[in-house]
C-alpha cells in the first residue's frame, strides 16, 4: 500500500483493545542489551520527494541499451494492465489461501492459470507454481524418481542443449539424493542429441530441452519415443512462447513427455535484473500424486455454486514432512498472477503473434550478422527466437564494443560452455524493430571492419 493510514489514535484503541501499554511493549522478548539508539553510518532518512529523485537518478544509470541477450531470460513487451492489475491490493498482498471462504479470488486465479499452462503444455494437471524454471528441474528429476519406481538407477540424462545453469541447480539440489545426471552425446553439425547409450544402465528419465539452450530445435519426437523405449520418463524444458508455434510437450512421440517444465518469466514478467520469476511445472494425470506444491481445483458447494479450493497439497507445510514430495515452502503467487493476466489479455492468438514476430526477428537478425565476414552459424537446421553464432576472433571484446554503444549483443557461450569458445547466443524478440536490427548488425559490421584493418 502507499502509506499507512493509521492515525495516533487508531494506534492508541487498537493497543487498548490488545491490553498493550505502548508499541514497544509488542518487542519485549528482544534483551535490553540487543537493543540499540541508533545505527551508526546510516545516512538520515531522506523525505518522499527526495528518495524519489534519488531513485530516478539511480534507475537513469542503467541506461535503455537495445538487449539481444536471450539465455533464459527474454525481453517481452508486457502490456501496462498486466501489472496496473496484478498490483491491486487484492493481488499485491494476498496470501495463501489456506482459508477458501476467504480466497476464492486468488483460487480461481491459480486455477485458471493451471488451465491456461496445461492447454501450453498438452499435459494433464499443472501445479501452482515453482520458484523458477531451475529448481523446476531439480523438482521433476526428483518426481521421476518416485514415479519410475521400476527403474532404480537415479540417473538422468540431459539432451545437451539442456540449459547448463539449469543443471547445476538440479545437480545442488538433487545431486545429494542418490541422483546423478549425465549428458547425452552432441551432433556437433546440429547442436542436437545423438540417441545412444554408451552403457547398459538404462535411465530414469532423460531431459528433452525445445528450444534448445543453444537455440536449436531437438528432434523431439524421436527422442521421446527412443526414451520411452529405454523405460525412462521424459522431462520436456520449454520456453511457454513458443509453445504458441511448437508442438507442445503433451504431443511428443506416440504417448508424450511425462513432465513438462520451464521458466514463466516470459509470460509478462520484466527482466528486472534477474528476478523473481517463477517455474511452471505439468504433468501426465498417472503422476499427479508425485506431484510437488499444491493444486487448486474446481467443486461446487452445499448451494451447487462452483468454488474453488487446494485438493492435493504435497508439501511439508501442509503435511508430515516423511510424506511431503517436496521441501519448497512457496510458490511465486504474485508472477503467476501477472502471468494469467498476460495470457488472458494476449489470447492464443496475440501468443502466437508474439513468438512469430520473435521468430522473424531474429531470422532477420541471423541473417544480417552472418553476412559480415568472420561470422557464421554455429548449427545448421531452425531456430526459434535465439541462434548461435561462431565468430572468427574472441567473443568478449566484441560485446564491450558493442556495450560501449548501448547494445548488449547477445551471451556469450563459453561461460556457460567453455568447450563453445568464440561463439556467442543472440536473440531477437518482438520488442526490436527492423531499425533495431539493422542498427546492431551495422554496429557489429563496424567492429569487425574496424578490428581487421588493425590487424592488417
Amino acid at each position: 500500500m502507499p502509506f499507512i493510514p493509521h492515525t495516533k489514535e487508531d494506534t492508541e484503541e487498537m493497543l487498548k483493545t490488545i491490553g498493550a501499554p505502548d508499541l514497544d511493549a509488542l518487542f519485549d522478548e528482544i534483551p535490553a542489551n540487543l537493543i540499540i539508539d541508533s545505527l551508526d553510518n546510516v545516512p538520515v532518512g531522506l523525505s518522499e520527494m527526495e528518495i524519489t529523485r534519488l531513485m530516478h537518478r539511480r534507475a537513469a544509470q542503467d541506461g535503455a541499451p537495445q538487449c539481444f541477450i536471450g539465455a533464459g531470460a527474454y525481453e517481452h513487451h508486457v502490456p501496462q494492465a498486466v501489472w496496473d492489475v496484478a498490483t491491486r491490493g487484492e493481488f499485491y498482498s494476498a496470501y495463501t489461501p489456506y482459508q477458501a471462504e476467504a480466497s476464492q479470488g486468488t483460487l480461481q486465479t491459480i486455477y485458471e492459470y493451471q488451465t491456461m499452462i496445461t492447454e501450453l503444455t498438452g499435459l494433464d494437471v499443472s501445479n501452482a507454481s515453482l520458484y523458477d524454471g531451475a529448481s523446476g528441474l531439480a523438482e521433476a528429476a526428483l518426481m521421476a524418481v518416485r514415479g519410475n519406481r521400476k527403474n532404480k538407477s537415479g540417473r538422468i540424462l540431459l539432451a545437451p542443449g539442456v540449459n547448463p545453469r539449469y543443471e547445476q541447480v538440479a545437480l545442488a539440489i538433487a545431486g545429494s539424493q542418490g541422483i546423478t545426471f549425465d549428458r547425452l552425446p552432441m551432433d556437433r553439425a546440429t547442436g542436437n542429441a545423438t540417441a545412444t547409450l554408451d552403457d547398459d544402465e538404462a535411465p530414469v528419465a532423460v531431459v528433452i530441452q525445445q528450444p534448445s539452450f543453444l537455440g536449436t530445435l531437438e528432434e523431439a519426437d524421436r527422442l521421446t519415443d527412443w526414451a520411452h523405449a529405454c523405460g525412462a520418463f521424459v522431462i520436456a524444458v520449454v520456453n511457454p512462447t513458443s509453445l504458441a508455434l511448437l508442438k507442445a510437450p503433451g504431443h511428443w512421440g506416440e504417448k508424450g513427455a511425462d513432465i513438462a517444465i520451464g521458466e514463466g518469466q516470459p509470460l509478462g514478467i520484466p527482466l528486472s535484473s534477474g528476478g523473481p520469476y517463477f517455474g511452471f511445472m505439468t504433468c501426465k494425470q498417472q503422476q499427479v500424486r508425485q506431484m510437488p506444491g499444491r493444486i487448486v481445483g474446481r467443486t461446487t458447494d452445499l448451494n451447487d455454486e462452483t468454488g474453488f479450493t487446494l485438493t492435493l497439497q504435497a508439501r511439508e507445510q501442509h503435511i508430515r514432512r516423511t510424506k511431503a514430495t517436496s521441501n519448497i515452502c512457496t510458490n511465486q503467487g504474485l508472477m503467476v498472477t501477472a502471468a494469467t493476466i498476460y495470457m488472458s489479455l494476449l489470447g492464443y492468438d496475440g501468443l502466437r503473434k508474439v513468438a512469430l514476430r520473435s521468430q522473424q526477428n531474429t531470422t532477420r537478425l541471423v541473417a544480417g550478422l552472418t553476412a559480415i565476414d568472420g561470422i557464421e552459424r554455429l548449427f545448421d537446421g531452425p531456430h526459434f527466437h535465439e541462434a548461435a553464432l561462431r565468430f572468427d576472433r574472441p567473443v568478449a571484446p566484441v560485446l564491450e564494443a558493442l556495450a560501449a554503444q548501448d547494445i548488449l549483443g547477445g551471451y556469450d557461450l563459453a561461460a556457460s560452455m567453455p568447450e563453445l569458445d568464440n561463439a556467442v547466443l543472440v536473440c531477437a524478440t518482438e520488442t526490436k524493430m527492423d531499425a533495431d536490427i539493422d542498427a546492431y548488425v551495422a554496429a557489429m559490421a563496424h567492429i569487425f571492419a574496424k578490428e581487421t584493418r588493425r590487424s592488417a
